[in-house]
Protein backbone atom coordinates (compact mmCIF):
# COMPACT_ATOMS: atom_id res chain seq x y z
CA UNK A 1 0.00 0.00 0.00
CA UNK A 2 1.25 3.35 -0.74
CA UNK A 3 1.98 6.04 1.47
CA UNK A 4 -0.77 8.21 0.50
CA UNK A 5 -3.48 5.44 0.00
CA UNK A 6 -2.43 4.76 3.63
CA UNK A 7 -3.04 8.74 4.45
CA UNK A 8 -6.20 8.47 2.89
CA UNK A 9 -7.29 5.60 4.54
CA UNK A 10 -6.03 7.32 7.76
CA UNK A 11 -7.95 10.19 6.90
CA UNK A 12 -11.26 8.43 6.00
CA UNK A 13 -11.16 6.53 9.25
CA UNK A 14 -10.20 9.97 11.37
CA UNK A 15 -13.51 11.84 9.77
CA UNK A 16 -15.68 8.67 10.77
CA UNK A 17 -14.51 8.47 13.84
CA UNK A 18 -14.48 12.50 14.54
CA UNK A 19 -18.33 12.40 13.14
CA UNK A 20 -19.22 9.55 15.68
CA UNK A 21 -18.28 10.94 18.51
CA UNK A 22 -19.55 14.27 17.41
CA UNK A 23 -22.96 13.06 16.92
CA UNK A 24 -22.86 10.72 19.84
CA UNK A 25 -21.33 13.43 22.30
CA UNK A 26 -24.42 15.71 20.71
CA UNK A 27 -27.32 12.55 22.14
CA UNK A 28 -25.87 12.10 25.27
CA UNK A 29 -25.74 16.35 25.98
CA UNK A 30 -29.44 16.78 24.45
CA UNK A 31 -30.85 13.65 25.10
CA UNK A 32 -32.13 13.49 21.07
CA UNK A 33 -30.04 12.66 18.36
CA UNK A 34 -28.25 14.70 15.79
CA UNK A 35 -30.02 15.67 12.38
CA UNK A 36 -29.92 18.57 10.03
CA UNK A 37 -32.92 19.95 11.36
CA UNK A 38 -30.32 21.70 13.21
CA UNK A 39 -30.36 24.00 10.40
CA UNK A 40 -33.70 24.88 10.56
CA UNK A 41 -34.07 26.03 14.27
CA UNK A 42 -35.85 29.77 14.46
CA UNK A 43 -33.44 31.59 16.17
CA UNK A 44 -30.62 32.29 13.47
CA UNK A 45 -27.72 32.17 15.76
CA UNK A 46 -28.45 28.79 16.59
CA UNK A 47 -28.88 27.94 13.36
CA UNK A 48 -25.89 29.21 12.33
CA UNK A 49 -23.82 27.67 15.33
CA UNK A 50 -24.85 24.39 14.04
CA UNK A 51 -22.66 25.12 10.79
CA UNK A 52 -19.07 23.65 12.18
CA UNK A 53 -20.79 21.34 13.88
CA UNK A 54 -22.88 19.09 11.01
CA UNK A 55 -19.67 19.94 8.84
CA UNK A 56 -17.61 17.60 10.72
CA UNK A 57 -20.66 14.97 12.56
CA UNK A 58 -22.35 14.74 8.80
CA UNK A 59 -20.88 11.31 7.68
CA UNK A 60 -22.28 9.73 11.07
CA UNK A 61 -25.63 11.23 10.42
CA UNK A 62 -25.82 10.39 6.71
CA UNK A 63 -25.00 6.78 7.23
CA UNK A 64 -27.65 6.64 10.44
CA UNK A 65 -30.44 7.88 8.14
CA UNK A 66 -29.90 6.15 5.25
CA UNK A 67 -29.14 2.40 7.16
CA UNK A 68 -32.60 3.04 9.21
CA UNK A 69 -34.04 4.19 5.89
CA UNK A 70 -33.00 0.90 4.07
CA UNK A 71 -34.14 -1.41 7.31
CA UNK A 72 -37.67 0.87 7.68
CA UNK A 73 -38.51 2.31 4.54
CA UNK A 74 -37.35 -1.22 2.34
CA UNK A 75 -35.35 1.88 0.15
CA UNK A 76 -32.97 0.12 -2.63
CA UNK A 77 -29.07 -0.72 -2.76
CA UNK A 78 -28.68 1.82 -5.16
CA UNK A 79 -29.48 4.41 -2.78
CA UNK A 80 -27.87 3.52 0.18
CA UNK A 81 -24.85 2.85 -2.04
CA UNK A 82 -25.02 6.15 -3.37
CA UNK A 83 -25.20 7.45 0.11
CA UNK A 84 -22.76 5.56 1.51
CA UNK A 85 -20.20 6.61 -1.07
CA UNK A 86 -21.29 10.78 -0.62
CA UNK A 87 -20.78 9.79 3.68
CA UNK A 88 -17.33 8.52 2.84
CA UNK A 89 -16.15 11.09 0.54
CA UNK A 90 -17.42 13.52 3.18
CA UNK A 91 -15.82 11.56 5.70
CA UNK A 92 -12.50 11.31 3.67
CA UNK A 93 -12.57 15.52 3.46
CA UNK A 94 -13.21 16.19 7.12
CA UNK A 95 -10.87 14.16 8.12
CA UNK A 96 -8.01 15.16 5.75
CA UNK A 97 -8.97 18.98 7.46
CA UNK A 98 -8.67 17.23 11.13
CA UNK A 99 -5.48 15.00 10.09
CA UNK A 100 -3.82 19.06 8.45
CA UNK A 101 -4.63 20.43 12.04
CA UNK A 102 -3.56 18.26 14.21
CA UNK A 103 0.10 18.37 11.78
CA UNK A 104 -0.31 21.97 11.85
CA UNK A 105 -0.11 22.33 15.30
CA UNK A 106 2.84 19.66 15.57
CA UNK A 107 0.66 16.79 17.19
CA UNK A 108 0.75 14.05 14.30
CA UNK A 109 3.95 13.80 12.45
Amino acid sequence: MSPDALNSFFSLCIGFAIAGALASGYQAFVKRPAGFGLLQQGIVARAFAAVPFLVFAAPFIIMRNTLRGRRIERRRFEFVMMATVIAGFWSLMSGTCVVMTLQAVGLLV
